[in-house]
């Protein structure tokens, strides 16, 4: 039986405009398990976004129950809540993120920098993640010289840098054209076997429908939460 390492339970959020308040997220509950591919789609607007910077610890809810591994995140400190976040979650984000004054190999180190990693043991590191995505020989160049799909799949390797297990990523292939988005979406699919556990968000239906489990949202609260039939039927035969 797989570890659940990731559980939100009636999380609510709001956002104030002047005298307006609206509320994003109605109440979302839901657990995933270590190594799921899980999908968050929906219309824009729905919560997707805010829904996954909660779950990365760069946000906060405003009622509600967040745990990863266990914890309750909401009785961390500061400084306690950075450590789970650098430990335990990769990020991946639409505007790639890169620093344009660092090298591509600086880049994906600079997770580890802040973690105290010795700046043999960040090369070393970095030069491994640069292999799972197939771009070692960019290593020296800066994200500038690159093309935008080459940027997500540094940007993904940097996420894989910390070895922390879980990858949220929000809207990777928004910013890509078909073609590179189809092969960010083969590199996320082949990481997710190798045991990452990925949340990934996205508005396309057929990115979505390309993980195990699809979580819909529509108005901030989620309208359906299902598994592929072929994933639904593997988990009938090994039990």
């Amino acid at each position: 039986m797989k570890n659940q390492i990731l559980k939100i339970s009636n999380i609510t959020k709001s956002f104030k405009s002047g005298d307006q308040n609206t509320q994003v997220l109605k109440g979302i509950s839901f657990s995933i398990e270590e190594g799921e591919f899980v999908s968050i789609s929906g219309p824009s607007g729905c919560g997707k976004s805010t829904l996954l910077n909660i779950m990365g610890i760069l946000d906060t809810p405003d009622s509600g129950d967040y745990m990863i591994d266990g914890l309750q995140v909401a009785t961390m400190n500061a400084s306690q809540r950075a450590k789970v976040r650098g430990d335990r979650i990769g990020f991946v984000f639409q505007s790639f993120n890169l620093i344009d004054e660092f090298t591509v190999l600086e880049n994906i180190a600079l997770p580890l920098k802040y973690r105290g990693d010795s700046a043999d043991k960040r090369r070393e590191r970095a030069l491994e993640c640069l292999a799972k995505v197939d771009l070692v020989d960019k290593a020296e160049l800066f994200p500038s010289q690159l093309s935008g799909g080459q940027q997500q799949r540094i940007s993904i390797a940097r996420a894989l840098a910390g070895n922390s297990g879980i990858m949220l990523v929000d809207e990777p292939t928004g910013n890509l054209d078909s073609k590179n988005g189809d092969a960010v979406m083969a590199l996320l699919l082949e990481l997710n076997k190798q045991g990452t556990t990925i949340v990934l968000v996205t508005h396309d239906p057929r990115y979505a429908d390309m993980a195990q489990r699809n979580i819909q949202l529509r108005d901030g609260q989620i309208i359906s939460d299902g598994y592929k039939t072929s994933d639904i039927e593997a988990q009938v035969e090994v039990a």
